[in-house]
């Protein structure tokens, strides 16, 4: 007699007939599952023309993309192939088996119908709570964007390029002009490609002159090259708004390289998303200004908002020399009250609540280079990142 159980993969049957059977009732498929059959989707249905033929059915995609957000897997090619492999996609899907190509249709489509679902899950977490907004926490980090930092344009290479270009046309014409008619169909095609790159060069030197920029990207003209911590990133700013809970409040993404003129849209972008601004606001020295003090004092929010020299002394515990005293009221009422113990512990909390969201989108998520191209095909896919993340904190929160 064996030992061993039995094996056999060539089995009819390798799983059992009910999904939850195998993956149990408290997997995170079946939890986004109802979540989106709670949603509103009519904003989805609308992004969607009444010509063309039968079409994937908004919620199944929805619920594709949260839950491969919410695994890390951010690539459309990629969550194809899973959909057939993976269990929880195939629920989720039902048994259908959408290409990449709609799948990264959706994705880029829906970014209005993504922003009204993002709101509509901030009013479940604000019933939840059963209390008004009180500390949030503004942060921002940097993202690659899905382009080459070496294939850009700058006038100089543009000209370059432009003189390179005309040398050449005016070869392949001579070599033209001297070869046989019937040998020469090669030399006629390189030519032709030559012209319509020359062709180009106006738009393009137009095009970099008209984004203010000295380097342009010629994959996604709408990314930044943004000073980061190590050098600098090709790519956008994603900010975002944490909860003291650790939920994604109010987010999005812009092309600032500083933070000193987001504080105040992102404060007005939280008190949109949640009905009311919040009661107390903190974020690091990068958002520091005297015009962002007096805002935040004349709407009547407490504010925990160092300057960079204040920044240095509550982290290494020297105190600022003497000539860096401020001169302004303002800045002298805020070192003081970051000076004083409660002060202090207040302002501690500003790395233990958002820092770990950043650190989960970015390492356990992927949000470290984004799938898609142009500002507003990446803010639709941060929105679906901080969506998913929402979600799947409401999901951890409900298993306790």
């Amino acid at each position: 007699m064996t030992r061993f159980l039995p094996y056999n993969p060539e089995q009819a049957y390798l799983l059992p007939p009910s999904v939850q059977d195998e993956l149990g009732k408290d997997h995170l498929c079946f939890f986004i599952h109802g979540v989106v059959e709670r949603l509103d989707l009519r904003e989805f249905e609308r992004a969607y023309s009444e010509e063309g033929g039968a079409l994937y059915h908004p919620a199944l995609m929805l619920k594709l993309w949260l839950y491969a957000y919410a695994v890390g897997l951010t690539s459309g090619r990629r969550l194809e192939q899973r959909v057939k492999e993976d269990l929880g996609l195939r629920y989720l899907a039902g048994g259908a088996k959408p290409d990449h190509g709609a799948l990264s249709g959706f994705r880029r489509r829906q970014a209005r119908a993504l922003n009204d679902s993002f709101t509509q899950v901030q009013e479940w977490i604000r019933d939840r709570g059963g209390k008004r907004l009180g500390r949030v926490v503004i942060d921002s980090t940097r993202i690659r964007a899905c382009a080459s930092r070496d294939r850009i344009d700058t006038e100089q290479r543009l000209r370059n390029e432009r003189a390179k270009l005309r040398r050449q046309v005016r070869r392949w014409q001579k070599a033209c002009d001297a070869a046989d008619p019937d040998e020469g169909s090669g030399m006629a095609v390189a030519l032709a490609e030559a012209e319509r790159r020359l062709e180009e060069m106006p738009r393009r030197l137009e095009r970099l002159r008209q984004s203010g920029q000295a380097k342009l990207s010629r994959r996604d003209g709408e990314a930044r090259f943004l000073r980061e911590r190590g050098g600098f990133v090709l790519g956008y700013t994603a900010e975002v708004a944490v909860s003291d809970d650790h939920f994604i409040v109010a987010q999005r993404v812009t092309q600032n390289a500083s933070d000193q003129a987001a504080l105040i849209p992102m404060v007005e972008e939280v008190e949109r998303q949640c009905g009311s601004p919040p009661r107390q606001v903190l974020a690091d020295a990068g958002f520091f200004s005297l015009e962002n003090l007096r805002e935040l004092a004349r709407r009547g929010i407490d504010a925990y908002l160092p300057d960079s020299n204040l920044a240095r002394e509550l982290n290494t515990g020297q105190r600022c020399p003497a000539h860096n005293r401020p001169r302004h009221a303002l800045q002298r009422r805020m070192r003081q009250k970051l000076r004083s113990p409660a002060g202090r512990t207040v302002y501690a909390r500003r790395k233990a609540v958002v820092e770990p969201v950043l650190g989960v989108l970015k390492q356990q998520r992927g949000m470290r280079q984004f799938r898609t191209r142009g500002r507003a095909n990446v803010a639709a896919e941060f929105t679906l990142a901080a969506l998913a993340y929402n979600i799947s904190r409401l999901f951890h929160c409900a298993r306790g």
